[in-house]
């Protein structure tokens, strides 16, 4: 069965009737079992040769998979990054760091159950050294023994479906468009080492945070205190990660308004609907839509200096200091 990064469970669970928010929090217990070792995250950032590594191997794994889904890159990646923290890789000997990316996409690739040829991944990836079969299987192997076979690995994907359950939306293009901003951040918090001491857990609630601040800026209180006081999340990992995460979800950010912004349909569509489903009053929804009019008016107005500002809002929005975050 085809591994779903959003559901790493669905081959268990395939046979009974389990929606994948249902099965999540069997995940939170597990999921440190699928990260990079401790003291991983720390190495990167004292040692250049290490970062190269990390660097060429991602630009490697970028080339062998630009055929594919984002989501095959993304969990080679990851297996990149549990090899690494447990193996070393010899200087010198840069025909290592290309095996190394090409074996880890052909992993992913099986896992995808996809259909390839390792010759014409290789081929792809441009010239310069080319394997044979045993030799990447060999490397595989090497892989597999160091990820101790746990290759379902479980990835800030697998709470997409978790988080926004908690908001209680009633619209589901609504939840449609909030994990599909909190993915496209997902993926670009990849890149930066600064995130991989952070559970897959908290990626994704700091993502979804990010996501639902630029979308649903009327309703970003009541996510932010929905997910803070989640008994399975880490209040103060949590802080750290969404302020770290503010860079990664600045980028892009000015195209998304563009967007949502273009015309007041375009913001009615979301927040009209999203405060429909957060109140029935009559005199609320009044207040809503004139709210909502300040905002379009607002984002037209900042939309100059929008890479000058943090949206996130987390370091310079007092409601949301460390202190003042209620108690799980």
């Amino acid at each position: 069965m085809e591994f779903d990064l959003e559901n790493p469970l669905s081959l268990a669970f395939h046979n009974l009737h389990f929606h994948c928010s249902d099965t999540t929090p069997s995940l939170f217990p597990i999921e440190s079992d699928h990260l990079p070792s401790d003291y991983y995250s720390q190495c990167l950032k004292t040692t250049d040769f290490d970062v190269s590594v990390r660097r060429q191997t991602m630009s490697l794994i970028l080339h062998f998979s630009s055929n594919f889904d984002p989501f095959l890159p993304y969990l080679a990646i990851t297996y990149v990054d549990r090899f690494l923290s447990t193996q070393g890789i010899p200087n010198g000997k840069p025909w290592v760091v290309k095996l190394l990316a090409l074996s880890c996409v052909s992993l992913a690739l099986k896992m995808r159950e996809t259909e390839f040829s390792v010759s014409d991944i290789q081929h792809d990836g441009g010239g310069g050294f080319i394997f044979d079969t045993q030799t990447i299987k060999r490397m595989e192997l090497l892989i597999l023994g160091a990820l101790q076979w746990r290759m379902r690995s479980i990835t800030p994907f697998s709470f997409l479906n978790f988080f926004p359950s908690l908001f209680k939306f009633k619209d589901p293009p609504l939840v449609q468009a909030l994990k599909a901003r909190a993915a496209e951040i997902i993926f670009k918090a990849q890149n930066d080492i600064k995130l991989l001491e952070f559970k897959p857990s908290i990626l994704a609630a700091s993502a979804l945070l990010s996501a639902a601040h630029e979308l649903f800026p009327l309703q970003f209180p009541s996510f932010r205190k929905a997910i803070s006081t989640c008994s399975y999340v880490n209040e103060e990992k949590l802080f750290r990660c969404c302020n770290e995460m503010q860079e990664i979800a600045m980028d892009g950010y000015e195209s998304v308004m563009e967007g949502v912004s273009s015309s007041n349909s375009a913001m009615n569509v979301l927040d009209v609907q999203c405060w429909s489903s957060s109140s029935n009053d009559s005199d609320e929804m009044k207040n809503g839509r004139e709210a909502i009019n300040t905002t379009i008016s607002t984002v037209r107005v900042e939309r100059e200096d929008v890479k000058r500002r943090k949206i996130s809002g987390f370091e310079h929005d007092n409601s949301f200091q460390l202190s003042q975050i209620q108690q799980c």
